[in-house]
């Protein structure tokens, strides 16, 4: 059987998943009274709810005696490391790129990265359904990027399938009454346009893990193609480690891929991808070989990390209140599993604390791992994100970002002016009648703690995307710390309608009448940009003395919910967000108001000097 391994890519949102499932069903994988739903490679509960996909994965159909392999990509930037490995076990890509919104930073990310590992692209216009649907036009936005990352010659000439994933309809014309249901038009040029893999089934195995599974039972799950060779369950074979090393194991299940599912398989051959299991610790960019013939492929280079955080057990007076698993060991125990299975994500223990260094790709790949956890019943407290600065040639360097922000008009001149405050350098600048989109490099620093601000400033219009771009040395100091003072807790009990009430003119308020409240605990975010302790426990004194309007119900302001990326953007340096299954909770690190309050007076006191 002939067969095709392919990789869907795109930006964020533009119907990468949506279009696999139209594949899979154009394909006949499914039965016709088989019930899938929507969007059914995105099994995680949090793909589901917000819509993106976090982790590649993989499928495989069967469309006119050709097998095709089709993995599926995240879009978003911080999942990046996912998409640069899987360049390793496709030959080409299909690049989907939204009719109305055109090229973006993650579009031109993902093709870069395509043109390194020199793969064969195929264009699909999708959401051509759309009433501002401007196929024509991205198709040109498109030849431009092309050219932009200096592309072969050959390659200009793409491709292009214009289509409605959400409609399952495609053509190769980009008129919308030349729409017809199915993908076959995409299916056929996938067969015709994307090269065969290499079928050297009698040459010595070389098989290479590009993503990785992990269970309980098996340890790590290596999942990647069979350069050359034959690989079959039970074999003895031979390792070659990243370390230089070899190591023999047992080949104890091997696994093929046929629409969703995973299948037990005794035997498979080269140019196809499959799943391995049998070395607990096999890592990215190792290479299984014959015992006696190790010839190691060259190494999978993963991207470092360039966000931390600072993970602690919960040391709140609430601590062990919501959550079962609050122990230093458990959360050191499930750390350490999520490395295992993630090979974007770095995790040190600091010497001597229950806290450990966490590092990823971005806010919202640590805040993944946040959410995760905390719906499993952990319970800890986590630190605002830093950004990794690296030494390069002696010179203290940090990342910067590749930003695009589309907003409507009115807000432009916010939005230049915010961007200016968070030293973000413009590149270019554009109108239409409604819109305007500004291009930035600004340090990923001065991201950090932007998009609630931005969505504020903007009315919820804005859209931003971001994705890195390179090093560069530090120029300035503080970037991106919030400029506003706190409200903080002095008192620990059931906060009041009658305290909030009279707090309300000093700030806005993050917490209703009859929540739980420790000191320490932060309950709003301050007018001023001082923090103010307050008492919003005290209830009101009761006497025998009667008024006119003792019965009056007290009015107050809808308070504001912080979502987890919200908090975790919000803090400051001498903050913490506390995270447990019901509750998250933003605090100071020292909870004591007098503690505190000599310790601000401190510090100061040494920035004056």
């Amino acid at each position: 059987m002939d067969i095709r391994n392919v990789a869907i890519i795109a930006h964020v949102d533009h119907g990468k998943t949506t279009l696999v499932d139209k594949l899979l069903k154009s394909s006949h994988t499914f039965r016709d009274n088989q019930n899938v739903g929507e969007r059914v490679m995105d099994s995680n509960d949090l793909e589901r709810e917000r819509g993106i996909t976090i982790l590649a994965k993989n499928t495989a159909i069967t469309y006119k005696d050709t097998k095709i392999n089709i993995l599926d990509t995240p879009g978003h930037a911080d999942f990046s490391g996912e998409v640069e490995r899987i360049m390793k076990m496709v030959d080409g890509v299909v690049l989907v790129v939204d009719a109305y919104e055109g090229t973006m930073p993650q579009t031109r990310f993902v093709l870069k990265k395509a043109f390194e590992a020199h793969l064969k692209p195929i264009v699909v216009i999708n959401k051509v359904d759309k009433p501002s649907a401007r196929p024509l036009e991205v198709v040109d936005e498109v030849l431009e990027l092309f050219i932009d990352l200096g592309c072969d010659e050959d390659e200009l000439d793409f491709p292009v399938c214009y289509a409605s994933a959400v409609n399952n309809t495609s053509s190769l014309d980009p008129e919308l009454s030349t729409q017809k249901e199915g993908m076959e038009p995409l299916l056929d040029m996938i067969i015709n346009e994307i090269p065969a893999p290499s079928m050297d089934k009698d040459s010595s195995l070389q098989f290479q893990p590009a993503l990785l599974d992990y269970t309980d039972f098996q340890g790590r799950i290596g999942i990647g193609r069979i350069t050359r060779g034959t690989i079959k369950s039970g074999d003895v074979v031979s390792c070659c480690r990243l370390d230089g090393s070899i190591k023999q194991f047992r080949i104890q299940k091997l696994y093929g891929f046929l629409g969703l599912d995973r299948i037990e398989i005794k035997e498979g051959y080269a140019g196809d991808i499959v799943a391995i299991s049998g070395l607990g610790d096999i890592s990215v960019g190792e290479t299984v070989c014959n015992p006696g013939k190790e010839e190691p492929l060259e190494k999978i280079h993963i991207s470092e990390p360039t966000v931390q955080m600072t993970f602690g057990t919960n040391t709140s007076p609430f601590c062990g209140r919501d959550g079962k698993l609050v122990t230093a060991s458990k959360i050191e125990e499930r750390l350490f599993r999520e490395v295992q299975k993630d090979v974007s994500l770095k995790v040190k223990r600091i010497d001597n604390l229950e806290e450990w260094i966490v590092s990823g790709r971005g806010e919202l790949h640590l805040g993944i791992l946040i959410e995760n956890m905390r719906r499993e019943g952990y319970e800890f407290q986590v630190s605002r994100p830093h950004v990794i600065m690296k030494e390069i040639d002696g010179v203290q360097c940090e990342p910067y970002e590749y930003c695009v922000i589309d907003c409507p008009n009115e807000y432009a001149g916010s939005v230049i002016e915010m961007m200016g405050n968070r030293h973000g350098i413009m590149d270019t600048m554009s109108n239409t009648e409604t819109q305007t989109r500004i291009i930035y490099n600004i340090p990923s620093r001065g991201l950090i703690g932007f998009n609630t601000d931005f969505m504020t400033i903007t009315k919820g219009y804005g859209i931003i995307n971001h994705s890195f771009n390179e090093y560069r040395p530090v120029e300035i100091v503080s970037v991106g710390e919030r400029k506003a003072g706190v409200l903080v807790s002095m008192a620990e009990g059931q906060s009041t309608a009658y305290s909030i009430g009279a707090l309300e003119d000093r700030g806005a308020m993050f917490i209703s009448p009859g929540e739980d409240i420790y000191e320490g605990m932060i309950v709003g975010i301050a007018n001023k940009d001082l923090d103010l302790a307050v008492n919003v426990v005290k209830a009101k004194q009761q006497t025998n003395t009667r008024s006119s309007n003792k019965d009056m119900t007290v009015v107050l302001k809808r308070p504001i919910i912080l979502s987890l990326e919200a908090c975790l953007e919000f803090i400051n340096e001498d903050e913490l967000v506390e995270v447990t299954p019901n509750h998250i909770r933003l605090r100071k690190k020292i909870l004591d108001t007098v503690e505190r309050k000599k310790f601000d007076a401190k510090v100061r006191a040494e920035k004056e000097q």
